[in-house]
This record gives C-alpha cells, structure tokens and sequence, in this order.
C-alpha cells in the first residue's frame, strides 16, 4: 500500500508511485527499484524452495506487468519466461544497459487490450518495438477489451505456459 500521485494521493495497492505531467504518466524510479528488490526475494524464496530459476516464470497485470518486465530483463539467473500482460516497459531508457545477457533469449509473453483507458496500447506497443529492437522474441497478442483479461487471452497464456514449462 502506497500513495499514488496520480490518484490524488490516495493510498492505494501500487508497486511503485505514478506521477503526471501534462498528460505523461512517469514511474518513480526508487519504488520501481524498491519493488524489483521485493519480486527479487520471491524467486530467492521460491529458490531456497528446491524450484530452480529456469523452472520460474514471472507474470504479471499492470504495474505487476512492468515489474515483471524490469525485473526478469534484469535477473541474473536463467527464467522460465516472462509474462507482460497490459503494461509498459518501466525505466525504458536504462533496460539496453542493465539487461543481463542470460534472459537476453527468455520466452516473454505480452499482451494488451485495444481498448484500455489506463495504459494506452501506444505504449505498449512501444514497450514491444523497444524490446524486439534489442533483440528480444516476443509472442505479442492485441485483445478488443479495456484494461482487463479476457477468455481468449487466458486459453493463449494457457498455451504459452505450456509450451515454455514443458
């Protein structure tokens, strides 16, 4: 539970703050960071667990989809796969260097609705072309819902998941 900033403050379920100016949405880089540190000692517990880092795979919702991303690209052990589903790429600008080599070819799944209201598909689709352009396979998928999971898109994680634990 954190004050969001572009809620009026208001405290709230958040991975980190959102703040606005004119009309841009901006993540504060401390609570990303903050957060990252938090999904870090989930895979160390899940690792201590007897589960190994290439058994993991990250998923993720909204903020809980940019912390999947900021963290998995940045992980130093080998994953599973990373799943992004209506979200952004956080701290964008830094990824090309902190990106660690070993989930350079990680399976990530991303996923969108064409009619959400919160994070526009413009920028995921960015979060998208950023990636690719770095190297990155992505399996993209565009649903016609707002800022939610549909049916289709559960049966094509269902696939995915599949695939990549196999």
């Amino acid at each position: 539970m954190r004050p969001v900033t572009i809620n009026g403050g208001a405290v709230m379920r958040a991975w980190y703050d959102v703040r606005g100016d004119a009309g841009v949405r901006r993540e504060d880089e401390a609570g990303v960071r903050e957060s990252q540190q938090r999904v870090e000692a989930l895979i160390a517990r899940e690792k201590t667990r007897g589960i190994p880092a290439g058994r993991i795979a990250l998923a993720g919702f909204s903020q809980g989809g940019a912390m999947v991303l900021q963290t998995g690209l940045r992980h130093p052990d080998r994953l599973a796969g990373i799943m992004a589903l209506s979200c952004f790429l956080p701290l964008a600008d830094k990824v090309a260097a902190e990106a660690v080599p070993v989930n350079r070819d990680v399976p990530i799944f991303m996923a969108h609705g064409t009619q959400d209201p919160l994070i526009p598909l413009a920028r995921a689709r960015h979060a998208h072309d950023l990636l690719t352009g770095l190297g990155y396979r992505i399996e993209w998928h565009e649903y016609p819902i707002p800022h939610s999971v549909s049916p289709a898109e559960i049966r094509d994680i269902s696939a995915w998941l599949k695939r990549i634990l196999a």
